[in-house]
């Protein structure tokens, strides 16, 4: 009889991480775990250290204490896993207005050790996926704030990374590229691919994700599974945690 296959590791744990912004802390304790094909949807209000939490899972700042392991290996004491198993797009793509959107992939593909006709095969898929083939060639300091978008998810997907963390990817998106954005994410679960979507937009958290986790004052008070048909619930928990804090901070 041949042995089980030993359980694959989740691909992100964080445990109890921590983390101060001007001496107070912005996420304390923080301990989550995340499957392949996971979507998690992060909430909080403003302030509640959610940027803080994806910088750190991203590798943009160190926590100050706590463990955060990609694919069962220590972040902290391999970084380059970041480089090969995470795809990230912030709050407001960062890019280069003087390369063109082709340029970009091919200057993101060389950063994660990519090259020739692999990197071109994989360029051009995300091209196409994305529907920016016809943006190929144009600058990116010519990009309106929608295409701009895209064009920094392209770059976070292109090396097909196991774990894809996004903060507010609708952002500048017109409807109909939200409902693509929507497609995209429900695909990219259905292939193994974990992914991280931080917003405000409740509506966005029950159209796409399974499960939702919900920070106030850097600390985490809810994490559940999540159905489509539970937008009220949802909108509930997430107003009486908010209203709570705002109570005992009074």
């Amino acid at each position: 009889m041949n042995a089980p296959k030993p359980a694959l590791p989740p691909v992100l744990q964080l445990e109890d991480v921590g983390r101060l912004r001007a001496g107070r802390p912005a996420v304390r304790d923080l301990s989550l775990r995340l499957e392949a094909g996971q979507v998690l949807g992060l909430l909080g209000v403003n302030g509640a250290g959610k940027s803080t939490t994806l910088a750190m899972i991203a590798g943009a700042l160190r926590p100050d204490k706590g463990a955060i392991r990609l694919q069962g290996e220590d972040f902290l004491e391999h970084p380059e896993r970041a480089r090969l198993a995470l795809g990230w797009l912030p709050e407001g793509a960062p890019l280069w207005p003087e390369l063109t959107v082709r340029e970009h992939l091919d200057a993101h593909g060389r950063l994660r050790g990519l090259q020739g006709n692999h990197l071109k095969q994989l360029r051009d898929a995300v091209l196409e996926r994305l529907e920016l083939n016809d943006l190929s060639r144009r600058l990116a300091g010519v990009l309106s704030q929608g295409q701009r978008q895209r064009l920094g998810l392209a770059c976070a997907l292109l090396h097909r990374p196991a774990l894809l963390v996004l903060d507010e990817p609708a952002n500048a998106l017109d409807p109909v590229q939200v409902v693509a954005l929507r497609g995209l994410l429900r695909e990219l679960a259905a292939g193994g691919t974990a992914v991280i979507l931080s917003t405000h937009q409740l509506a966005e958290v029950t159209a796409v994700c399974d499960r939702v986790a919900i920070l106030h004052e850097g600390t985490l008070r809810y994490d559940a599974p999540l159905h489509s048909d539970e937008h009220a619930a949802l909108e509930k928990t997430f107003f009486d945690i908010a209203m709570a804090g705002r109570a005992q901070a009074a």
